[in-house]
């Protein structure tokens, strides 16, 4: 299985760079493809049809010696008001505002259309920081398009290939004009710890990868704004705005978190659409990579299917988790009806998930901040646990008392030998039994050693995995020889 313990460092540390890379341009153009080609990874979901970015998606970016934080942006439309295009439109412009560098992107094989030029009209004031970049120039269908674009007012256009990665050089040679290079860093050699994973020191310096996932509608982006103070993902009555996993760098009481908001999933039976599809399967490969997750919950419609659902595939994974029944300031004022509905979700989650125990569970407003206090601390308490360590001479002292408490059972006339116990991994603390006859101890067994794991050890709300090993037969060498 896929551990979050593996994945890049880019994923968890990324370039220290202060400089702002927006890509603009309007919709299909090719920005998610040039997005995921400086990243260096799928990063963004691409796809023909337009308008499939929505929000703004970040990333630690490099090229060549030039680091820089990548953001993706959706297509730049004309259009006004309230509209989900209007709100897409504004956090774009927000984008470029907020960039050191903008790489505005046209489409040469379509040539200059009427939204090129309006865009471009707009990027004028703030053409000192402008790189025009003309898009699909493989070949020669690019050539007139190219041509086209010198008459944008913008300098003089790149030829370029987000596809097949034509033209990174002289993009190069554009960003350095804006972007220092990195400097050399020498590396550092990790301490070897006595359990496999990261160090207590390397965990608190790196940040928290915190991902916020759930049905459609429950509120996942409205609580990401709410945790980080401002509007940094888009949110609207409308179900299914988010379809990338959109990071977001946080700090909180000094320690740095990477929020991060998914698209709602949805019954696998109902996941039709390609789009769709993409979107659930950027937010399971999110949950893979993250330490903590906050599974989402309607406090109208508590515990569906479908959240169980998720919740079970975050146990899957080993990741943390922390959930959060949100909206609870529309439950029904009568107390005795609340509390039943608690006691439902309680009970449900016992029953689905015996595993995991005791899963912090915290009820919030997004909307208006009820609440949301104490989440923080939920998934900080469940980070600690996920991270124990568990000394290998006090679970042996402990292993032998359940021994003698709870002697495990015959097999084929003989006691089973519980011989040896040690912690092997954190995230999620994993355990290794040499047991006499491991085929024969049976689940129930194993789960009274969870549960009492659990218990003894203060491990609740994370999953405990143990794997058995027969220990070897030191006089086996000796009976192949004779």
């Amino acid at each position: 299985m896929h551990s979050a313990d593996a994945d890049r460092p880019s994923d968890r540390e990324g370039p220290r760079v202060a400089a702002r890379v927006a890509i603009v341009g309007r919709p299909n153009v090719g920005k998610s493809t040039l997005f995921n080609r400086l990243v260096g990874r799928r990063r963004a979901i691409v796809d023909d049809t337009p308008g499939v970015t929505r929000d703004v998606r970040e990333s630690p970016a490099q090229l060549g010696d030039l680091a820089f934080t990548l953001l993706d942006t959706a297509g730049w439309e004309n259009a006004g008001g309230e509209a989900l295009e209007a709100r897409m439109r504004r956090f774009t412009e927000r984008a470029v505002e907020t960039a050191d560098v903008v790489l505005f992107l046209i489409d040469a094989r379509a040539g200059v259309l009427p939204l090129d030029e309006t865009f471009a009209g707009w990027l004028r004031k703030r053409a000192a920081k402008v790189i025009l970049v003309a898009n699909k120039c493989e070949g020669r269908a690019g050539q007139q398009g190219l041509a086209e674009a010198h008459g944008l007012g913008l300098g003089e256009p790149i030829p370029f290939s987000a596809e097949h990665g034509e033209g990174l050089s002289d993009l190069h040679e554009a960003l350095a004009r804006h972007i220092e290079p990195m400097p050399e860093e020498e590396e550092e050699e990790a301490a070897e710890g006595e359990i496999e994973g990261p160090s207590e020191a390397e965990i608190a310096k790196r940040p928290l990868l915190l991902a916020i996932v759930g049905r459609p509608n429950v509120g996942k982006s409205t609580l990401l704004n709410r945790l980080v103070g401002e509007e940094r993902v888009l949110t609207g009555p409308e179900a299914g705005i988010t379809r990338d996993a959109i990071r977001v760098e946080w700090e909180w009481k000094g320690r740095k978190i990477r929020l991060i908001d998914t698209a709602g999933m949805r019954k696998r039976s109902r996941i039709d659409a390609k789009l769709e599809a993409a979107s659930v399967a950027d937010t399971l490969d999110t949950i893979r990579l993250a330490d903590v997750c906050i599974v989402v919950l309607d406090a109208a419609n508590m515990a569906e299917k479908q959240d169980l659902a998720v919740a079970g595939w975050v146990i899957e994974e080993g990741r943390a988790l922390v959930i959060a029944v949100n909206k609870t300031d529309l439950l029904a004022d009568d107390r005795s009806e609340a509390s039943k509905a608690w006691r439902r979700l309680r009970d449900r989650l016992e029953a689905s998930f015996a595993q995991v125990k005791d899963v912090p569970i915290v009820g919030i407003s997004a909307l208006t901040g009820r609440g949301v206090d104490r989440l923080v601390p939920a998934v900080f308490e469940t980070y600690a646990i996920w991270n124990k360590r568990v000394p290998t001479p006090k679970l042996n002292r402990w292993l032998r008392e359940m021994e003698t408490l709870h002697p495990p059972p015959l097999a084929n006339g003989r006691r089973i030998r519980l011989r040896f116990m040690t912690q092997i991994k954190i995230r999620p603390p994993t355990f290794v039994l040499s047991v006499s006859q491991p085929e024969e101890l049976g689940d129930d067994y194993l789960r009274f050693l969870v549960n009492r794991l659990r218990d003894d050890f203060g491990l609740p709300g994370v999953p405990i995995r143990i794997t058995m090993r027969k220990p070897k037969n030191p006089y086996a060498s000796r009976a192949r020889k004779r």
